[in-house]
């Protein structure tokens, strides 16, 4: 009850408008159940088509064309032409979007808050209301103590894992019942082994942090007061503007892409001053895979989207300057330790990155050999069919 009480005490204005909407929904969910029994539901974030909800519903659309699978996305969003010449569409959040989440046979998202407004939702589905199959297809392989995703506080049918650890600790700790955690390997992982050009190109991705974040509609508008003087700041600042980092570059022949997370991108473009050899892109300007792709190394700290690039067997390193402050702030550690585990080595400081990227664009290959072990241990099931074991997975459940 506390904890129903906490969740109905975020609920805003703008969610009771949604609270009208589910209840209007009902009966006209009602008649497209029973029109179309089978139709499973598919979304990301509403602005988006590249994660694994658009690959899987592509997948889905092109090989199996005798399910019944509609994608929900913003009008006019970005990549809204990315799925539409794929099939059905409706309007991500809409009054439709209700009467399709309340009609689907299943609802399939990358994401714990894609439905047509997560919060009346939460309500719904977790404390029974609702009884649907939701499938979560994952935005990245968990690695850390992320209570957010136990199943008392999600109450998912099936639970899509990318790696074989990370299906060991979720079915070990996060209380889901039997059956319903299944290692398939991630949709959009699917992509990354057809083969692809790459370009002498460093990628620096890292992932958000919690205590600079604040929730907001507008993703250019999320980043607390105190962002621009913090430390994660000034060190990814500091970095970009050293001049052993150009002469590294140019001496080696490579360019430097900066991809912020979307949580943390609006103060980073105004305090980043890009220059020879340097970008800075952002997820409303590039789609990640394909820089992932593109990219022959990367630097980042604790993303998860390292597992991105080790799946193509490519060298990187973890830059984790403020691991205390992450770790009791952020997320805490579980079963993945980076120093033991991980598919490059772990640096400090400025000085050891800049060294170590040196001898990274020099050596790409023996650099990664050493770390070709724990690749393999992490993904037993490296290959092509993600996207159709996660159907199989899907038909199991409806």
């Amino acid at each position: 009850m506390k904890r129903f009480l906490k969740k109905l005490g975020q609920v805003n204005i703008r969610d009771v408008g949604h609270l009208f909407l589910f209840l209007l929904a009902i009966l006209p969910a009602k008649r497209l159940r029973k029109k179309r029994p089978h139709l499973w539901l598919v979304c990301e974030y509403g602005q988006e088509a590249r994660d694994n909800g658009y690959w899987f519903y592509r997948h889905v659309r092109q090989t199996h064309k005798e399910q019944d699978i509609v994608y929900a996305i913003e009008k006019n969003a970005l990549d809204e032409k990315k799925v539409v010449h794929l099939g059905e569409t409706i309007p991500y959040g809409s009054f439709t979007h209700w009467v399709y989440y309340l009609a689907a046979e299943a609802n399939i998202s990358s994401h714990k808050g894609g439905k047509p407004n997560a919060a009346v939702c939460y309500l719904l589905e977790v404390y029974g209301i609702l009884k649907n199959k939701r499938v979560f297809l994952q935005h990245g392989i968990i690695k850390d103590m992320a209570e957010m995703f136990f199943y008392p506080n999600t109450k998912m049918r099936l639970f899509i894992c990318g790696a074989k650890p990370e299906y060991d600790y979720v079915s070990e700790n996060f209380g889901y019942p039997k059956g319903y955690v299944k290692y398939t390997g991630l949709a959009r992982f699917d992509r990354l082994l057809v083969p692809h050009k790459v370009k002498k190109q460093v990628l620096i991705a890292p992932t958000w942090r919690r205590w600079l974040y604040r929730t907001s509609s507008d993703p250019y508008e999320n980043v607390s007061h105190g962002f621009d003087s913090s430390e994660y700041v000034k060190t990814y600042c500091e970095l970009l503007k050293d001049l052993r980092l150009e002469q590294i570059l140019e001496e080696n022949g490579y360019e430097l892409v900066f991809f912020p997370h979307r949580n943390m991108t609006s103060l980073f473009e105004k305090e980043i001053e890009t220059g020879n050899h340097i970008y800075i892109e952002n997820w409303k300007t590039k789609d990640l895979q394909e820089l992932l792709m593109e990219s022959a190394c990367m630097i980042t700290d604790y993303s998860s989207i390292a597992m991105d690039f080790a799946y193509m067997n490519k060298p990187l390193v973890y830059y984790q300057f403020d691991e205390k402050q992450f770790r009791s702030e952020h997320f805490e550690e579980g079963y993945f330790q980076y120093e033991r585990d991980g598919f490059g080595p772990v640096v400090r400081t400025k000085e050891e990155l800049l060294k170590y990227l040196e001898q990274m664009l020099k050596q790409p290959q023996s650099v990664l050999e050493s770390y070709q072990k724990n690749i393999e241990a992490f993904f037993p099931s490296r290959d092509t069919n993600n996207c159709e074991r996660i159907f199989e997975a899907v038909k199991e459940v409806v």
